[in-house]
């Protein structure tokens, strides 16, 4: 009940108990008029009191909205404090671990340290007298480049000797390089100048070139380990001499049987000859052999030109072969004597040139470097290199000499045939024919017709090459120019004699 009706209610009980009194009205009139009056005042304080405490009440929602925001806000902040901490704690043990592993590997450095002092200090001089050198380089071996020699005196056998007691030679090769090295699969002949090459040093050491040689395919990326762990005697096999190779990986190279470049085999479908570069192959896939220098080279070429290219590592021929022709790759890089060989295989493919895949392929114009392709011994094993390094150097005096694989028993009879004045008629061949040179080991040298062995087996450079890359037919003695049929034509190229302009050189055989 509000206060205006307790006051009205008042003055009418008042009013009814003073009912019959006399006396003058005008008192109450007053009286109740004042009453009203004030009623109404409170009535309207009562009425700006409700608006006030219906204000206060919004303001308290809303207040209470933002403190319930505000809330929400110090949860997030303190969930993230949270992460933070974990991450600080994260971070704190990953340091720790850290200058853990740094503590155990100074400690492993100054144990390593420790370990070549003492190694150092147990090194002895030694003093060589003129005997003692005469004595290794007879062995083949020159002061101070065998360890066992420096740790004890012990021995290491030449691998030629180690060849002819063994009875038979282990050549790395490629099988699937036509030209160098390369397996008929329908036959089991193995063909190309990197084999007649093999069959030459096994003829010169006296083995029998027919059936005393195992051919062991090295690949491109264990090449190196297979004749560090004398897995092969020899590799023969389209290798490249880099001053790296010949200086860190236990390796000693022989004369140089092909001087090559390393070019770009393109599909057509991917790549339009144009003006036959590969600098038109910006964004091409192009394989490469792991392990070759074909690899720096191609990086080298294109990155100094700005030519983008994604390059696809391959660990076999037979991978780049099957990747060009599905289009995983939209070139292959590596020797252009590989090359050459790759796309004479490709255009000789039926399969691939009925299928949906086929492209012709086109060989660009740009050498990209020198691979000067060599035979490789192991390092220190001197004997053993210089009976292959000279059996090369041989077949191209052979040729420049005018000795064939037909010729050479002839040659060799009117060549040492004495003259009236006491000398052969023509000692330069008679040598080649007829002398040892100082080949082989105190044990096993070479025969003094060793290089007549060596022409009946494989011929003299040029009828190696012609076997190889021509048609055959080669006489032996007429030049260049007169090999027919080559895949590869020597004419004009590195691979000529120096006779004819090229650079296929022998040192002097005497």
């Amino acid at each position: 009940m509000d206060r205006t009706t307790t006051i009205l209610i008042a003055l009418m009980m008042t009013t009814v108990s003073l009912a019959g009194c006399s006396g003058d009205d005008s008192a109450f009139e007053e009286t109740i008029s004042s009453l009203e009056q004030e009623a109404l005042a409170d009535e309207a304080a009562m009425a700006a009191l409700n608006a006030t405490i219906s204000s206060l009440t919004t303001n308290l929602e809303a207040l209470n909205a933002q403190i319930t925001g505000l809330d929400s806000q110090i949860e997030a902040l303190s969930l993230q404090n949270s992460n933070k901490s974990s991450q600080i704690e994260t971070m704190t043990l990953t340091v720790s671990s850290l200058e853990a592993s740094k503590e155990l590997l100074e400690a492993q450095v100054a144990t390593l340290q420790n370990m070549k002092s003492e190694l150092e200090g147990q090194l002895e001089v030694r003093i060589f007298t003129v005997e003692d050198v005469d004595a290794y380089w007879e062995q083949g071996y020159e002061y101070g480049l065998q360890d066992g020699l420096a740790q004890g005196g012990s021995s290491v056998s030449s691998t030629l000797d180690t060849i002819l007691e063994r009875g038979y030679m282990k050549c790395g090769i490629k099988e699937s390089q036509y030209g160098m090295g390369y397996l008929d699969s329908a036959t089991g002949v193995h063909s190309g100048l990197d084999i007649t090459y093999c069959r030459a040093v096994a003829a010169a050491i006296g083995l029998d070139p027919d059936e005393d040689i195992e051919y062991i395919p090295a690949s491109g990326s264990q090449r190196f380990v297979m004749l560090q762990q004398e897995t092969i005697d020899v590799l023969i096999r389209t290798t490249t001499w880099t001053a790296s190779r010949d200086a860190a990986l236990d390796a000693d190279y022989a004369g140089v049987n092909f001087y090559d470049g390393q070019g770009i085999l393109v599909r057509s479908d991917k790549f339009a000859y144009g003006t036959g570069s590969a600098d038109q192959l910006a964004g091409a896939n192009i394989c490469v052999a792991i392990g070759s220098t074909s690899e720096g080279n191609m990086n080298d070429w294109f990155d100094s030109r700005g030519i983008s290219f994604t390059s696809i590592g391959v660990s076999s021929s037979t991978e780049s072969h099957e990747k060009l022709k599905d289009g995983t790759c939209d070139a292959y890089t590596g020797d252009s004597s590989a090359l050459v060989a790759r796309k004479w295989m490709l255009d000789n493919d039926e399969d691939w040139a009925d299928s949906a895949d086929y492209s012709e392929t086109w060989i660009a114009t740009d050498q990209m470097s020198k691979e000067p392709l060599a035979a490789v011994t192991r390092d220190y094993d001197t004997e053993w290199n210089n009976v292959v390094e000279w059996v090369w150097f041989g077949m191209i005096t052979a040729e420049e000499s005018g000795v064939t694989s037909s010729n050479y028993a002839t040659q060799a009879n009117d060549a040492c045939e004495t003259t009236g004045s006491g000398s052969a008629a023509d000692p330069g061949v008679c040598r080649l024919l007829t002398e040892n040179f100082g080949l082989g080991t105190a044990d096993n040298p070479l025969s003094d017709t060793w290089m007549q062995d060596v022409l009946a087996a494989s011929g003299n450079y040029g009828e190696a090459y012609d076997d190889a890359f021509c048609d055959g037919t080669y006489d032996g003695v007429s030049g260049s120019d007169a090999m027919s049929g080559c895949l590869i034509s020597r004419a004009g190229t590195l691979n000529a004699l120096v006779s004819e302009g090229g650079i296929q050189y022998a040192p002097s055989m005497r």
